[in-house]
């Protein structure tokens, strides 16, 4: 008979039931340690890298109104700078310094000059001579009138006696007492009269108009010398050079007390109540700007608004000159040649999907954007639009609520996805 196994049999007592519900609970944790285990090799698994929150920038997209724009750089010029030359040569003594304040009609310098004075004094001699020669052409004119009126006035007398007797010859003709010879005499006698009468009174007339023209001329000649006189006079009264404006003394050309020549530069006033701002554009603007832009200036930590009056027709070393006016009140303290931050005001583009602006846009191109999900951030593409100094268009790859990284991102080397900690 063959032998089993049935004599190493042994009876085991059954185990309690809360030995049993602590191995199974021992179980289900070591399932949870594993599966979340293979969740964080998995997403380890899937990143490149990781980086720490605290040195990224973050900014949600959203939508509003973006305001398209540049920054430029300008200074302050001023738009009104005369520049006062010396009228004649001579030593000119300068009665101001560099950067004294003036007032309009203030003498600023003095010229001196002999040989404008010297001709003042003899055109203010000939002057006075004309003015002696048009007094006796006056005289003279009334002495030949005179004469004139007495000739004319004696042959209407001698016509009025020639008549008188031709009219008693004439009676006593009639009656037959006068020859015929002494009657013919008598009429001929009154033909002469009434003659050298009408011709006196011609001549009496001719001779007022030759004596007016003559003063006349001579008034002319007096009015010529007069303009030149006061012409000399004028230039006299400009070798004191006033201010035109008020203002500041700029520059001063020449020193003081030295001799200069006709039109010679002297100093340059700024007015500093008509100031305008140069900007200088990059030339990818140009063809977005137009006159009558609005221009956003900061000076002094102060902001004022402008306008562009004026843009240079050329390019000099990739920018445009621009004059930018104050189209309210200009901040006070303004200096020439202070320098100026602008915003050129170029588009206003409302309710459009937008985010701040970070180097992300140069780093990528604006084609991608690092959007964060949870502990990740993943390398996503996008398109833009229209960009300003803050803010980006967004026109393609994300939506509204959307958080994507906008600076930190130099280190990622365009991985597909970061992974974040805090």
């Amino acid at each position: 008979m063959i032998r089993d196994t049935s004599a190493q049999d042994s009876v085991l007592s059954d185990q309690p039931v809360w030995r049993k519900k602590k191995w199974y609970a021992a179980a289900g944790l070591f399932a949870l340690f594993v599966a979340g285990g293979m969740a964080t090799f998995s997403s380890w698994s899937k990143t490149s890298q990781s980086v720490n929150m605290s040195r990224l920038g973050i900014a949600e997209v959203g939508r509003g109104t973006l305001v398209r724009d540049a920054s430029v750089n300008g200074r302050m010029v001023a738009a009104n700078s005369p520049t006062l030359y010396a009228t004649a040569g001579g030593t000119v003594t300068l009665k101001v310094n560099a950067g004294d304040k003036v007032k309009k009609g203030e003498i600023v310098a003095e010229v001196d000059s002999p040989d404008l004075s010297n001709e003042l004094k003899r055109e203010q001699a000939s002057y006075e001579q004309l003015e002696a020669e048009v007094a006796r052409q006056r005289i003279l004119a009334r002495k030949q009138k005179l004469l004139a009126r007495r000739d004319a006035d004696q042959a209407e007398i001698d016509r009025v006696s020639a008549l008188r007797a031709y009219q008693r010859i004439e009676h006593a003709g009639v009656v037959g007492v006068v020859q015929k010879n002494e009657f013919l005499r008598v009429q001929d006698a009154l033909k002469s009269a009434e003659i050298r009468a009408r011709h006196a009174e011609m001549a009496s007339g001719l001779e007022n108009e030759d004596v007016d023209l003559a003063l006349k001329t001579k008034l002319s000649q007096l009015q010529q010398q007069r303009l030149i006189r006061e012409n000399v006079q004028r230039r006299v009264d400009d070798l004191k050079l006033r201010a035109p404006v008020d203002g500041v003394v700029g520059t001063l050309s020449v020193a003081n007390r030295s001799v200069v020549v006709a039109n010679s530069p002297l100093m340059t006033l700024v007015d500093l109540s008509q100031l305008e701002v140069e900007l200088e554009i990059p030339e990818t603007y140009v063809t977005d700007l137009g006159l009558g832009m609005h221009v956003e200036l900061l000076i002094n930590g102060a902001k004022a608004m402008g306008v562009l009056t004026a843009m240079s027709p050329e390019v000099v070393k990739n920018q445009v000159l621009a004059r930018a006016r104050f189209s309210g009140e200009a901040p006070a303290g303004l200096r020439q040649n202070q320098r100026v931050s602008a915003r050129l005001l170029i588009e206003e583009k409302p309710n459009v999907l937008m985010v701040a602006r970070g180097p992300f846009v140069e780093k990528e191109g604006g084609r991608f954007a690092y959007l964060l999900e949870g502990n990740t951030a993943r390398r996503v593409p996008i398109r833009i639009g229209a960009t300003s100094v803050t803010s980006v268009e967004i026109l393609e790859g994300l939506k509204a609520g959307d958080k994507i990284i906008v600076s930190g991102t130099d280190a990622f080397e365009s991985a597909a996805s970061i992974a974040i900690n805090n």
